[in-house]
């Protein structure tokens, strides 16, 4: 044969993956530190490793599981997404008082049943762990995600690519904002999207142009109104924010014209400044999650998708496109994530919180680019920097960082942003990113004064 002939024009119409690019530079090159995947440094709690340990030789583990993911994985995460109005926020010194009180009674003298009904407070709360139900009212808090159901995939990317297949047919047109996620991009077009539409985003705030949305929504010049809209929040590649205001119009302006809303929140403890993230819902709108860097799962490949309970048809149809990739996500993998969530989001802020360091060096890294050059860092765990014009070859540009000063960023192009750079500021303790960053300072002063020298 010898030829592409033979092979799917779908997937050679599909661009390469760009961390495939990125790998192949790293392996070539001498000591070089990754300011490129966006990972971070952490690893699972210890006591949910610990846990795990204990069931490797449990049967059930190497057994398939239920499609949509192990029932317990599932109500907990339900609780998460779901919001739950009580009087008071148990945190602090007080939730540290109600984690020591060990009697049923003092759950339901507080009226927790009127809520949660009494079979839902005896099944999560024991004489031995009373701090179960706690630690459920402060997961049922994080999303406000009333009417959503639950499905567990191998990872946001997958999650992605089901909620694509269910949705969306070859000819639909689908909507973006430019710098895009690179993978959305390329789920799009492996599964026979090609009409995709990248909006700009504003130039000061990476936020989607609303008001280009509302045009292309609208139908103008006689198009046919886009299927689907996608947006991450916060963003990937660019760290910016989406405020809950402007989520709420691209919602709004969606569910008018009959379009779908797929918000990516995998980043959604990733947050700074004071900043909080939101979530919405709609019978429109489908919320995609992820643990992989919230519990340093990268590689334990565990997402999972929130769509809206009342739509007829829709778990039926989610649930033929998971039985025939994953049938289920690891099972070991899901056991893992349900025990994660039981160290509860302070588990994961303190750790976040310590990338505002990182963060803060490699903006200093990049300040020869300019200050108006650097964006994003709102959020996630990004930023994103625009090179000076003469070198619009981005790709070149990273490829000489990494062969001459030893520092890997990712091109703009991959994400429909020539010119640009992404640095991610996760994948290294404080140490090692203050060499990456001097690293890059040197590079990027190289090149603004003598160019891409050899």
């Amino acid at each position: 044969m010898g030829s592409y002939a033979m092979l799917s024009k779908r997937l050679l119409e599909t661009d390469t993956p760009v961390m495939v690019h990125i790998q192949e530079l790293i392996r070539k090159a001498k000591d070089p530190i990754s300011l490129a995947q966006g990972v971070v440094y952490w690893q699972p709690p210890a006591q949910a490793l610990d846990k795990v340990k204990e069931i490797v030789w449990d049967p059930s583990t190497s057994r398939y599981g239920a499609d949509e993911g192990l029932p317990e994985l599932r109500e907990a995460l339900t609780e998460k997404v779901v919001a739950c109005f009580l009087g008071c926020r148990l945190v602090g010194k007080f939730n540290c008082l109600l984690l020591q009180i060990a009697f049923k009674s003092f759950y339901l003298q507080q009226g927790i049943t009127l809520r949660f009904g009494l079979g839902n407070v005896l099944s999560c709360v024991t004489d031995r762990q009373p701090c179960s139900l706690v630690f459920t009212l402060q997961l049922r808090r994080e999303n406000k995600l009333h009417k959503s159901s639950v499905m567990v995939t191998a990872g946001a990317n997958q999650a992605f690519v089901n909620i694509v297949l269910t949705l969306c047919d070859p000819g639909d047109s689908v909507v973006m904002f430019a710098p895009y996620y690179f993978n959305a991009y390329m789920s799009f077009q492996m599964t026979g999207i090609t009409n995709i539409l990248v909006g700009p985003s504003n130039p000061k705030t990476l936020q989607p142009e609303v008001g280009w949305l509302e045009k292309i929504l609208s139908g103008e010049g006689n198009q046919p109104i886009p299927k689907l809209v996608t947006v991450v929040n916060p963003g990937n590649p660019s760290g910016a924010y989406i405020p809950e205001p402007i989520l709420k119009r691209i919602s709004d302006l969606c569910s008018s014209a009959g379009a779908w809303l797929v918000v990516d929140n995998t980043y959604e403890y990733f947050m700074y400044d004071g900043l909080k993230h939101s979530c919405i819902e709609g019978n429109h709108i489908v919320n995609l999650f992820s643990f992989s860097k919230a519990y340093g799962m990268m590689g334990w490949r565990i997402g999972y998708i929130a769509y809206p309970t009342e739509v007829e048809g829709f778990a039926a149809q989610l649930l033929k496109v998971q039985d025939n990739i994953p049938i289920c996500a690891s099972i070991i993998g899901q056991r893992l994530a349900l025990y994660s969530l039981e160290v509860g989001p302070e588990w994961i802020g303190e750790r976040v919180q310590k990338l505002v360091k990182n963060r803060e060096l490699l903006v200093k890294a990049l300040a020869p680019l300019g200050k108006d050059a650097v964006m994003g860092g709102q959020g996630a765990i990004y930023l994103w920097a625009k090179l000076p014009d003469r070198f619009s070859d981005d790709y070149e540009v990273v490829r000489w960082l990494v062969n001459r000063h030893g520092v890997v960023v990712i091109p703009g192009s991959a994400s429909g942003g020539p010119g640009y750079i992404r640095i991610s500021f996760g994948g290294l303790k404080e140490a090692d990113c203050e060499v990456a960053a001097e690293r890059l300072r040197r590079g990027l002063e190289e090149l603004l004064r003598d160019g891409m020298v050899q």
